[in-house]
């Protein structure tokens, strides 16, 4: 079920220009078309006035269609575009000293490994986590072994804040990572390598639905199994 701590935060696409086929921004646009709520802008390789740029330009789509811009890293961009938050990681600025600079109503997130990482980012103010690699993935810039989607729970049972899952993410097993307690999803190939980037989309949105009416439909009838270990 969704809370206000959640909103917008189920479903995330995560950019990387380089492997899409066409221009990232029609990419976007058909990902918002299949449901995708949080566009989460990473291109690490341009300087400060390509990505201005680029931010400024998906800004306007996103503030058109009520959907969440993340800005990674960059707090500067994100102030500038008026993007709704900084995605941090452990090379960042500390969350407290981003929190200073963009406020409460921003949104931060952090990437986390593991459970130690992500319970020092909820002590330290983030709103949000994302865990990876869930699955063997080619699209993240680090070599760490798949956590498999157990991990997801632990990690659940210990912080407050929501969990979102990233790293090799599809259609295909999209709802073993949902079963197992993910407040939501991440995904950069699943949408940016598709060749119909709204369908794939749509298809990760309704798997996300089907996974929270089953969740209601447990706690509604009291089933023993509601709440997932």
């Amino acid at each position: 079920m969704e809370t206000s701590s959640t909103a917008g935060l189920k479903f995330i696409l995560i950019t990387n220009r380089n492997i899409c086929e066409t221009k990232l921004v029609d990419i976007i646009s058909q990902a918002i078309d299949g449901g995708v709520e949080t566009v989460q802008l990473r291109e690490k390789d341009l300087n400060t006035v390509e990505l201005y740029d680029l931010a400024s330009e998906i800004r306007e789509i996103t503030k058109k269609r009520g959907v969440n811009l993340i800005i990674n890293d960059r707090v500067d961009i994100a102030l500038a575009v008026d993007a709704d938050g900084v995605h941090l990681g452990w090379k960042s600025l500390e969350i407290e000293m981003v929190r200073r600079m963009i406020g409460q109503e921003k949104m931060i997130g952090f990437s986390a490994h593991n459970l130690q990482e992500a319970e020092k980012a909820e002590n330290c103010g983030a709103d949000y986590i994302t865990i990876s690699p869930i699955f063997d993935t080619a699209y993240k810039d680090y070599f760490i072994k798949p956590l498999g989607t157990n991990e997801i729970g632990k990690i659940k049972e210990q912080i407050d804040i929501p969990v979102i899952a990233l790293g090799g993410i599809n259609e295909n097993n999209i709802s073993y990572v949902l079963e197992n307690g993910a407040d939501g999803i991440a995904v950069i190939s699943a949408i940016l390598q598709s060749e119909n980037p709204r369908q794939s989309a749509s298809r990760l949105y309704k798997a996300i639905e089907r996974n929270e009416s089953k969740s209601e439909e447990k706690i509604l009838t009291g089933s023993e199994d509601a709440v997932i270990n």
